[in-house]
């Protein structure tokens, strides 16, 4: 049985994504294969008004849906740490939270200290341990860039481990 996870890390200049097959073995044995699919990031212009921006955002998350056809999204919490660019965040989560009520897909989401727990065993863990870990789990010979992408990877292996 293949399951599609797409995970999303939220922003409004760049909305990083990637997703993963998830593949369970039909043995008496549980076996879980997990395999990359595709990452990357959706961008905004910081020209374009807010309106605009966020129309960026909806028609690129569909477009996105449509491709990779995820059984799940697995979401990024927002982290409060600057008011000005969580308030952004939040707009920007908006529009997804919508885009994925729309499509009807089923989501989860994970605090930034769940996903480096689950990832790398410590909830404190940095970027570069949660980055080395997502090229490690996926057998990547690199680890994947933007870090938005490779957070959204990120997110997606956390939801996978709660299957």
């Amino acid at each position: 049985m293949e399951k599609r996870i797409l995970g999303l890390d939220p922003g409004l200049a760049i909305l990083g994504f990637g997703a993963i097959t998830c593949t369970q073995s039909s043995t008496k044995v549980q076996h879980t294969t997990v395999n990359m699919l595709d990452f990357g990031i959706i961008r905004t212009s910081a020209d374009a008004e807010m309106g605009q921006r966020l129309c960026t955002l909806f028609d690129d998350l569909h477009a996105l849906i449509e491709e990779l056809q995820p059984d799940l999204v697995a979401i990024e919490k927002l982290f409060f740490y600057r008011m000005s660019s969580t308030i952004l965040v939040a707009q920007a989560r908006g529009v997804l939270i919508l885009v994925l009520g729309q499509r009807r897909l089923p989501y989860v989401e994970f605090t930034p200290a769940q996903i480096k727990q689950a990832l790398t065993g410590y909830g404190n863990a940095d970027k570069s341990e949660v980055q080395e870990a997502v090229a490690r789990e996926l057998d990547l010979d690199k680890i994947p860039k933007p870090d938005d992408a490779a957070d959204a990877l990120a997110v997606a292996l956390t939801a996978s481990y709660q299957m």
